[in-house]
């Protein structure tokens, strides 16, 4: 599938997503909408075989590691996030803008809806968060049935 074509189809699928669930964070999507609202695994690893960057991406992993936050600038709650291809991505979540995500522990399963950075060591996800500004499609993460952004 190409990228193009696979970044259109999820763009829909994430809108529709968003419009069934409201913008105010309180609800969460059923299991089958956030599902459906997944970003292709092949879309994730061509992104980062062609070294791509800024693609919005709604991914469900599993917690490997819990990181120290990063406090230089804004704060971020930073964990690795497995997929299920094995391929490992950094999640940042701005912990000035949207709530912490208490308890993570490795193991844990999440769905995280952000936008995907190329790195060498799999990539990052960021902008996990609603925007003040309103300038930026915002992003979320679904942990234990609650909504963060």
């Amino acid at each position: 599938m190409k990228l193009g074509k696979a970044l259109v189809f999820c763009a829909s699928c994430l809108s529709a997503v968003l419009d069934g669930c409201g913008r105010n964070g309180s609800n969460v999507p059923g299991e089958e909408s956030l599902e459906s609202a997944l970003t292709p695994l092949p879309v994730i690893e061509e992104a980062y075989s062609d070294r791509r960057s800024d693609i919005p991406v709604a991914l469900k992993g599993v917690v490997d590691k819990v990181l120290r936050d990063d406090n230089e600038g804004g704060r971020h709650q930073r964990f690795i996030l497995e997929l299920e291809n094995g391929m490992t991505v950094l999640v940042t979540h701005n912990i000035d803008i949207a709530p912490r995500i208490e308890g993570l522990r490795p193991g844990e399963e999440f769905v995280v809806r952000g936008e995907y950075v190329f790195n060498e060591l799999g990539g990052v996800v960021h902008w996990t968060h609603h925007d003040p500004n309103g300038t930026h499609e915002g992003g979320w993460i679904v942990h234990e049935g609650r909504k963060y952004q």
